[in-house]
């Protein structure tokens, strides 16, 4: 098969990279999984209707009914505070249930011309002496060979392309997620709408209202501390929530309780970022490019992840469309652009944890400390 572009990784960056090409070049999208998982990362911000408008997929994406994402609660060093998106020029934001949006940009990416196969596994990638590369994916029991003029590796964290490649991937601390779903008998006035964010000692605690009455509880916190029997199941991760003011009053208030499955997950949540630039091989460096998660990976504090995964997912199409026409500077000016999301990004984190000053000897906020 001959493509121009090979986008390896159907999540949301590599769907919204999709969307971005579809009609412009010959695209294929390749993923692990048949269909979308569920997954952590579910509040989209008002900033988003700007790129679905430019996408061309907001109306669509509004028949989906997602529940409105009205603001933040935050009890964070002793305090409480609230904002709201009322008068955000971009109106609401939304929390989505992630299998259905990630099915909706699938569809979307596959009514733009873009080619999806799933399940498939990558099985090799080198780059052509000519120019483009040589992709094997094995789709089932059968191998495909694929010949992609422009890679893009939109793997998330596992960021599969670029470690075959030999980039750089710096993990900047351990941050470890574990998450559950649960049903709640109501939302309340007060909860509608709302993601709530509380610290404790160990870490930093969140939730936020889903569609059809379901919610979802996360514990935060580094991976060698995510120990003990209150964090391996969901009965006794929502055990110590309670013993958290805010997290109590909210499930009380709302009647959460785990689903009949209570299932838990855990997944990596930690700032990470790739240097495609790092390379050992020189003749690699100016055919392929990172986005989403897989380029740069955001702790979930800063509520921008899944922004972050479409916003750069839309400057990889973008970005594939020059390269694809010969430009050069491409790549580059794709980095600079990642180069500047990072800076703003740490440094308002770092502001973020420095204002959390309550339990200076535990471990977890020594590090953020001597970070800020």
């Amino acid at each position: 098969m001959e493509v121009d572009v090979a986008i390896i990784g159907a999540g949301p960056a590599g769907a919204a990279a999709g969307l971005a090409l579809g009609g412009r070049a010959r695209v294929l999208l390749i993923d692990r999984v048949a269909e979308p998982i569920p997954r952590i990362g579910e509040s989209l911000i008002p900033a988003t209707r700007r790129l679905l408008r430019d996408l061309g997929v907001l109306k669509a994406f509004e028949a989906e009914s997602h529940p409105p994402y009205l603001g933040n609660q935050l009890v964070w060093g002793g305090d409480w505070a609230e904002t709201d998106f009322l008068k955000d020029p971009d109106g609401t934001g939304w929390h989505v249930d992630r299998v259905r949006f990630e099915t909706f940009l699938r569809r979307a990416a596959g009514a733009r011309g873009c080619r999806i196969i799933a399940p498939a596994r990558l099985e090799a990638i080198a780059a052509r002496g000519s120019g483009g590369w040589d992709i094997a994916v094995t789709d089932g029991q059968d191998r495909l060979e694929i010949e992609a003029r422009v890679v893009i590796d939109a793997t998330g964290r596992a960021s599969t392309v670029a470690k075959r490649l030999g980039a750089a991937r710096r993990n900047s601390d351990r941050l470890t997620a574990r998450w559950i779903r649960g049903l709640t008998s109501g939302e309340t006035a007060r909860t509608a709408g709302f993601s709530t964010v509380e610290s404790e000692a160990g870490g930093w605690w969140y939730t936020a209202p889903l569609a059809q009455g379901a919610r979802v509880l996360t514990f935060h916190t580094d991976t060698d501390l995510m120990n003990g029997t209150e964090t391996v199941s969901a009965d006794g991760l929502i055990a110590r929530a309670m013993r958290c003011p805010a997290m109590a009053a909210l499930m009380e208030e709302t009647g959460f309780q785990a689903d009949s499955v209570g299932e838990i997950w855990t997944t990596a949540a930690n700032t990470a970022r790739t240097d495609p630039l790092a390379e050992a091989d020189p003749a690699m460096k100016s055919g392929w490019l990172a986005v989403g998660d897989a380029g740069l990976s955001l702790d979930p504090l800063s509520s921008r992840g899944l922004f972050n995964a479409l916003y750069t997912g839309v400057s990889g199409g973008m970005t594939a469309h020059r390269m694809l026409a010969g430009d050069a500077g491409a790549v580059a000016d794709h980095i600079a652009g990642l180069e500047r999301i990072t800076e703003d990004y740490e440094r308002h984190l770092a502001l973020m944890y420095a204002a959390e000053t309550r339990w200076p000897d535990h471990p977890f906020w020594q590090r953020r400390s001597a970070t800020a």
